[in-house]
């Protein structure tokens, strides 16, 4: 039978699309069976003695019935996404459709990150600090050793070798993840550089840095679920999830929890951070950085495409979620360490994100939305009218008239950043790009402002970790609820966040020539409770005015909060928004700020007094600028 799209054949086409709608739906009791590679594939072994040691090690303890050395190849890459097929862990999607796509469904227990069940292990307390859970690490290993003890027999062990970060950038890291999950194999394909070019980055030299990562989904049980890291180890261990944000070890785990604690010990910075340029019509051309808490928008401002009115502008993406950055000549330059976009899908359509539309059409792995009868894939906030029938993210029937959402509202894209066609042309650059702008941002329903700008930078710093967030599906937990979230580092943060703000204070002393630091906020209502902002493509217009301040050639006003743009610092022309829309998102009431400095003082005091001096001083004038 052909399975790889709709054949024109109305006797083969009602059966495959049968076999759509009933054959892959049933989580099966074997959810990782070992497979049989064929001749040179899944032997390619590295030479680091180190690496061989590791992986014997933990074979040892796991038990798999077999090793399958990845290389990256695109033989392999066929391979591993026919047998993915064939035991149903992906389903294959249209090729008329959706050409050379998948879709994965994820255990309806396993659906967000887990941050409860999230660990810094380190050999104090102390030094994971206030806000991550932590364990003491002979007891963590003790722990998991136990779990993976003979958790992969009957399964083959896949090796992965990858880097994070430009191929002959100093900022790269190698890691290797080893898995028992073919879904983590081909998503890493797409998040990383893998294969023969993390091989080579390490070299044969054992003493040579890289991360160790396992991962086994023993039988996915929440209360067998743990994600580990060690920063004094450069180590994770997770176990018990299939969920992309727990168990591509590369991404959260690596790239932030792990990356952050060798940024201070290092010199550099790890950051929860979209990288976009900006360049004009004239040929100037800027890159900032933008902080915001997972599910608010840093994929569609990455992606931005600015509206008609502002012809002859240009927005490239370099990353959508993860900044590596150094001084370089004392400024800040970044790097995306991604190779590819693991972004949230409902809501994403062409009216709010055409470049991830484009990007996701093709060559993407989708996880936990629907599935329609021709084979395609469909989520709530997609472009036209909803399917008259699909099967949903839990495998069970859909129509529009059913109470459930036909997909999970975290369910995700994984594709290739090579489908982006705003990709910057410096992507690949080692030494990262220069930034001119950090701006920090989270969902907040009243008291932020549309935009501001920071007095200096150790009042930006004290911005960044005051931010608060609406609380969105992206984490397990109650949604809609104002958190603070610094640097939404909050969840990322492998260390005691007291010291990450030192870190912050102290990298701006090193910095000659910083980024001036803004605070946005896209998701401000009126009392009616509708938003009073449009966003997506309109945020051009915010973007604009913050290009204009690195410029110097930007007006602004200033306030207790910080230098505020006037409406007509803005340019709002052709915005159908009202003009008493436009006073209210730029509007500072003081009710509301004394109660958001009092949330501040009591965010500081749950820290147990390892908030930096410094800040503490920052909430003190800002509180006396009130008073003035």
């Amino acid at each position: 039978m052909k399975t790889d799209g709709i054949s024109g054949d109305p006797v083969m086409d009602s059966c495959l699309v049968h076999s759509w709608l009933t054959g892959h739906f049933s989580f099966m009791k074997d959810i990782a069976p070992a497979i049989s590679p064929l001749n040179g594939i899944g032997d390619a072994k590295p030479t680091n003695q180190a690496v061989l040691d590791w992986v014997r090690d933990v074979a040892k303890l796991a038990q798999p019935e077999n090793i399958f050395w990845c290389d990256g190849s695109d033989r392999e890459k066929d391979f591993l996404l026919e047998q993915a097929s064939r035991d149903d862990v992906l389903i294959k999607l249209n090729d008329k459709k959706v050409p050379r796509s998948y879709l994965h469904r994820s255990n309806p227990n396993d659906v967000a990150r887990v941050e409860q069940f999230t660990f810094i292990c380190t050999s104090t307390k102390e030094e994971a600090g206030p806000t991550n859970n932590w364990l003491e690490p002979g007891e963590a290993y003790t722990k998991l050793h136990g779990l993976l003890k003979g958790a992969m027999r009957g399964r083959t062990m896949f090796v992965v070798p990858y880097i994070m970060g430009p191929p002959d950038s100093p900022l790269t890291k190698v890691g290797f993840e080893i898995t028992d999950s073919i879904y983590v194999v081909l998503s890493m394909r797409i998040m990383t550089r893998m294969g023969e070019v993390a091989v080579k980055r390490l070299g044969n030299d054992p003493d040579a840095e890289w991360n160790r990562g396992v991962h086994s989904l023993l039988d996915v049980d929440p209360t067998r679920r743990f994600i580990c890291h060690f920063p004094q180890d450069n180590a994770i261990i997770s176990v018990g999830s299939g969920y992309g944000g727990n168990v591509l070890l590369s991404k959260k785990c690596l790239a932030l929890r792990i990356g952050s604690y060798l940024a201070r010990k290092q010199g550099w910075m790890a950051e929860h951070m979209l990288i976009l340029g900006v360049e004009s019509p004239e040929g100037r051309k800027h890159y900032v950085v933008a902080a915001f808490p997972s599910a608010c928008g840093k994929t569609n401002f990455a992606m931005l495409i600015p509206p008609k009115h502002f012809n002859g502008w240009k927005i490239t993406t370099v990353g959508d979620d993860i900044a590596w950055m150094q001084i370089r000549n004392g400024r800040l330059h970044a790097v995306n360490p991604e190779n590819g976009y693991f972004g949230v899908v409902p809501g994403t359509s062409y009216k709010s994100n055409p470049n991830a539309m484009k990007s996701i059409a093709h060559d993407s792995l989708y996880t936990n939305v629907a599935l329609t009868d021709d084979g395609d894939v469909w989520w709530e906030g997609k472009n036209g009218v909803p399917p008259a029938h699909a099967i949903d993210w839990r495998g069970n029937d859909w129509t529009p008239d059913s109470k459930e959402k036909a997909a999970h509202p975290n369910s995700r894209f994984t594709t290739p950043m090579r489908n982006n066609p705003a990709l910057d042309l410096d992507v690949e650059r080692g030494e990262g790009v220069p930034i001119s702008a950090i701006i920090f941002g989270g969902r907040r329903s009243d008291t932020m402002p549309l935009v501001f700008q920071a007095y200096d930078w150790e009042h930006g710093v004290y911005l960044g970790a005051t931010m608060a967030s609406e609380t969105t599906a992206a984490a397990t937990g109650a949604v809609g609820q104002v958190r603070r979230d610094p640097m939404a580092m909050l969840p990322f943060c492998g260390y005691n966040i007291g010291d990450y703000f030192r870190h912050w204070i102290d990298t701006g002393k090193r910095l000659t020539n910083p980024p001036l630091i803004f605070n946005v906020n896209w998701f401000r209502k009126g009392t009616d409770g509708r938003f009073l902002w449009p966003g997506f493509g309109e945020n051009m217009r915010v973007l604009k005015w913050i290009i204009d301040r690195c410029e110097e050639t930007g007006g602004a006003v200033k306030s207790p909060i910080g230098w505020l743009p006037s409406p007509h610092d803005l340019d709002l022309e052709e915005l159908d928004v009202q003009h008493k829309c436009i006073i209210e998102l730029l509007g500072v009431d003081h009710e509301e700020w004394q109660k958001e400095i009092a949330a501040h003082e009591k965010f500081f005091e749950s820290l147990g007094g390892v908030a930096p001096e410094e800040l503490q001083k920052q909430r003190e004038q800002l509180a006396a600028r009130f008073k003035l």
